[in-house]
Parts: structure tokens; sequence; C-alpha cells
């Protein structure tokens, strides 16, 4: 298995959106970030002889790293096209073994079929910082809970409450969460920095 640091790096050429839409929070997830969730589900046995669904793929960086560990299927899926076709040219930049299947569709009315038993989510999904769109993380997690038995997701700082109301309420359980930050670069007019980092929270998921 290679090291944590040298996926983060081999996800370094990894970009980010062309285009990115303030309404859908699109963001590139830095890759010492994905590298380190990738790393610790490959670890805990999530990922190898397994479907990895990245919901809400964005430029592919999750399904990238997932793809890199030699999953049996890995599949991306966005709403938007542009992120997409920036996705299929990471996957030709990263070259990794496992052939990445990019689907357009809506998270949470995902047109997947797969063997529940046997599929883990990793995910980035939207924080609900936009107004009129709180909680719009709940929504990948109810798709979530219907086709995965395992998730790995990134959520925003003081989360902990509603992910484990909602995992409960939904016959799973948090198994294991930990604190990280998550670098925001200046891309939409109401940013005021350069770059910001915001604590985040990372969340495994059984099922």
């Amino acid at each position: 298995m290679a090291t944590k640091r040298a996926l983060a790096q081999q996800l370094g050429v990894v970009a980010g959106f062309d285009n990115p839409r303030a309404p859908l929070e699109q963001y590139r997830t830095p890759p010492e970030l994905a590298a380190h969730l990738v790393h610790l589900a490959d670890l805990r046995g999530d990922i190898a002889d397994r479907t990895i669904v990245d919901l809400g793929c964005g430029t592919g960086m999750l399904a990238l790293g997932a793809a890199l560990r030699g999953p049996e299927r890995t599949v991306g899926l966005d709403i938007d096209p542009d992120p997409l076709q920036t996705a299929r040219e990471n996957e030709r930049k990263v070259a990794s073994s496992t052939s990445v299947s990019w689907v357009r569709g809506d998270a949470s009315q995902a047109p997947l079929s797969t063997d529940r038993a046997k599929t883990t989510v990793v995910m980035n999904p939207p924080f609900g910082a936009q107004s009129r769109n709180e909680h719009a993380d709940r929504e990948f997690l109810a798709t979530t809970a219907a086709i995965a038995d395992v998730s790995y997701s990134i959520h925003n700082e003081g989360s902990q409450e509603f992910v484990g109301s909602f995992a409960e309420d939904n016959g799973g359980t948090v198994t294991d969460s930990y604190l990280t930050e998550f670098e925001i670069p200046r891309q939409f007019d109401h940013h005021d920095d350069d770059s910001r980092a915001v604590a985040a929270e990372v969340y495994r998921i059984e099922w």
C-alpha cells in the first residue's frame, strides 16, 4: 500500500473547478484531506474489493483517490456536467489502474444500482453554508443510507449532533470522527481573503 503522503502527491495534479457555482458550493477538496480520508478507508478494509461511490464528485478528487487504491469499481456522480468533464481529464492525469465511471445525476435521486453490502460512499457534500441551503448534506446522507453499508463524509464544523442523529434515525452508527481543516480559495465575490482555512469534520458511518 502506498503511503498517505504518496497518495496526496498523486492527487496534487487534480484540477479544480473552472467556473465554480456558489449555490452548489463547488470547492476542490484539498489533496491532503482526500488522501487522509481514503487512506483511513483503505486501512479499515473499506476500499479493496468494493464499489466506491463519490456523491457530488465535482472534479473527482475523492473518486480518484479511491481509484488509486485499487477498488473493484469506482463511480463519480455529479449534477453539473462541466466538472465531470474536468474529472475525466483529471483521470487521465492520475492514470490509476482502476477506471472511474463518471455519471451525471442528482445525488438526492442517484441513478445507481449497487450491491449495498459491498459499497462505500466517499463524499464532500455541500455544507449548507448558502442561504436557503441549510443541511444540504441531508439528501446526500439519505442516498448514502440507501446504497451503501459504510460511508466517509466531510461536514461543516459543529455537525456532530446532526450527523449522529441522522445516522441513528436511518439505521446507521457513527464509528469514527475527526476534526480537520478545509482550505477554501478566493473564488466567489463574497470572499474577502485570498484563501481561508475553515474547520471541518469527517465521519465514518456504518449503515
